[in-house]
């Protein structure tokens, strides 16, 4: 090589790694502490939220759980020690009465909302012939608009104070369409384009928005899904592709994941290696990966007549293998 070129390869080196301490920089300044800030957690009662709240509790700060059975947010509430700043609230998200009459409580009481995490979700697993239109219409309820409501409620405040986080926890199957969860995968795309869209709106107001794609996670959601179809084979797959080692998350290192990127306020976040692999595959070679999934959907379970219409929960369709080790 020259004496040119060898020139020219160091100044490039340089530039590089200038442009790397300066995007270091910039994203230290924008970094937050949560010690003292209110933060809302969709969907908190249990898994992912409950694991959300722990750790964001263990930084100081406060935190409002909301979810709709009041059972379960007293069984949450009980997990945390008695002096933590806790406030747990039944709210149905899907109805913006509840969000406005849940937020106003909220805000007697903290003053402000700081940091909103839309957790809250529902998982309908079977073939599109046992899927109806009310399905259809609960995921997108749950999914699309009680994000759309918490954030009418919690936005006007944080533009007044020119500061706040939000952070909406999509998917993989929000990015790339998964057959026998149809509902679920519609609502989630519903859900990446409301995040996506807000965020280039707020950040003129010093509010800064998230989008988290997460792939497979171990947080126990298999029981607590709902399954039409061949109940108990639709629900084998499901829960055995939820906790298979190597390509699932547990819920522990995927909330500090989610928490780091809400403290850089980082634009995007997708968790696991197999996630980030399938949508880069998707936007190279789209018409592979629609192969493949035409390929496993020939794998999965087939309609299961008018006994295929019940809806059912995965903890009323265990079986030996989803039982075993």
């Amino acid at each position: 090589m020259t004496r040119q070129g060898k020139f020219a390869l160091a100044c490039a080196g340089a530039g590089v790694v200038a442009l790397m301490a300066v995007r270091g920089a910039l994203r230290n300044r924008r970094a937050i502490s949560f010690e003292g800030r209110v933060v809302v957690i969709t969907g908190g009662s249990r898994g992912l939220g409950l694991v959300l709240a722990r750790q964001l509790v263990a930084e100081g700060a406060k935190v409002c759980l909301l979810a709709r059975d009041p059972e379960e947010l007293d069984r949450a509430r009980d997990q945390f020690p008695v002096d933590a700043e806790i406030m747990t609230l039944r709210c149905d998200i899907r109805r913006r009465a509840d969000v406005r009459y849940a937020m106003n409580r909220l805000l007697d009481k903290w003053g402000a909302v700081d940091v909103l995490i839309n957790n809250a979700g529902v998982i309908q697993v079977g073939p599109l012939e046992h899927m109806t239109e009310e399905d259809f219409e609960r995921a997108m309820a749950t999914h699309f608009w009680g994000p759309l409501h918490l954030m009418y409620e919690c936005v006007p405040s944080m533009r007044r104070r020119g500061f706040g986080r939000i952070v909406n926890i999509t998917s993989i199957g929000g990015r790339i369409a998964v057959p026998h969860l149809a509902p679920y995968s519609a609502s989630k795309f519903a859900l990446v384009g409301l995040s996506d869209a807000v965020r280039s709106e707020l950040e003129q107001y010093g509010i800064r928005v998230t989008t988290v794609t997460p792939g497979l996670m171990r947080t126990g959601s298999p029981l607590n899904a709902d399954f039409k179809g061949q109940h108990e084979l639709e629900y084998t797959w499901f829960a055995i592709s939820d906790s298979l080692p190597g390509i699932t998350i547990s819920a522990e290192r995927a909330a500090r994941k989610i928490i780091e990127a809400c403290r850089y306020g980082e634009p995007e976040l997708t968790i696991t290696w197999p996630a980030r692999l399938a949508m880069r595959l998707n936007h190279l070679a789209p018409r592979l990966t629609a192969h493949a999934l035409t390929l496993a959907n020939k794998a999965l379970p087939g309609p299961a007549g008018n006994e295929g219409d019940r809806l059912k929960r995965g903890r009323q369709s265990e079986t030996r293998w989803t039982e075993s080790f």
